[in-house]
């Protein structure tokens, strides 16, 4: 599963990736060394936490222009869900991450062709087994077509 990352800042400051996290301490730490504590106190309806560095390291830093340049101190947010999602990015960084999303494409490009040529954007019979139906007559349907493009056309005779 693709992971969307909305930390990349476009400011030139440094992003979330520039500072590393140590999961024993529960901490970040900055590029220039620093580190970045938390209280645990969850914001955003209880999904992140909020890592801050103090005013005085901040202050005294030579990064401090490419890392809160209109702040006194740097906040970094993670979610609580992070974890997670750093296994979901070092998967597709992985080759066999790569190889699932090329075979994903395969399986969700039929899908597509059902609703977008096949008309089943919405399934028109009710209850499960008419929904069943329906998806194996549009399965079937989508089949037939692809083994009619496999059968040569034949070569016309001109007389």
């Amino acid at each position: 599963m693709s992971v969307f990352d909305k930390s990349v800042r476009k400011d030139g400051t440094f992003s979330r990736e520039e500072f590393t996290y140590d999961h024993q301490r529960d901490i970040y730490s900055c590029p220039g060394g620093e580190p970045l504590t938390t209280t645990g106190t969850l914001v955003n309806d209880g999904a992140t936490i909020l890592y801050r560095a103090s005013k005085h390291d901040c202050a005294e830093c030579a990064l401090k222009s490419k890392c809160c340049p209109n702040s006194p101190a740097r906040r970094v947010p993670r979610s609580i869900h992070e974890g997670a999602r750093d296994v979901a990015r070092q998967i597709a960084r992985s080759w066999e991450g790569r190889l699932l999303r090329r075979l994903r494409k395969k399986v969700e490009m039929l899908f597509a062709h059902l609703e977008r040529i096949l008309k089943l954007d919405r399934l028109r019979l009710r209850g499960p087994n008419g929904a069943r139906d329906e998806f194996v007559l549009a399965a079937t349907a989508q089949n037939l077509r692809k083994l009619a493009k496999l059968i040569p056309m034949p070569i016309p005779m001109t007389a």
